[in-house]
């Protein structure tokens, strides 16, 4: 059963240009096993983390460190979920996070789906 459903779309040089702007920023959004990724893919892994955000209603407490991308041995992503959206997710009954991530044209998107 799909429990909720998350979209977020980026503009890859505007977020280029923020992070530039704000050093502290990446080390604030992403976690260390992602900060190394290139712009367009933290910027597709920022719109995932928004599309987690998303899936799970927007409660409020959730930090961007709660969810992470990793590549599958396959090559797929798939995501990690802990903190306080892990907790909102069990409460929710999420057993399964799905994860769908693109860049081409200057943007980043992601799509994610909670299942349970």
């Amino acid at each position: 059963m799909i429990i909720g459903i998350g979209v977020d779309l980026v503009d890859v040089a505007r977020f280029a240009a923020s992070m530039e702007r704000t050093p502290g920023l990446r080390a604030r959004l992403f976690t260390a096993a992602e900060q190394a990724e290139p712009v367009p893919s933290l910027a597709a892994r920022f719109a995932a983390k928004e599309a987690v955000a998303k899936a799970l209603g927007a409660p409020p407490g959730l930090s961007h460190q709660d969810a992470e991308v990793r590549r599958d041995p396959d090559g797929r992503p798939s995501l990690s979920v802990g903190g306080r959206a892990g907790e909102v997710a069990a409460a929710l009954g999420v057993r399964t996070w799905h994860v769908s991530l693109s860049h081409d044209g200057g943007f980043a998107l992601a799509y994610v789906i909670a299942e349970g």
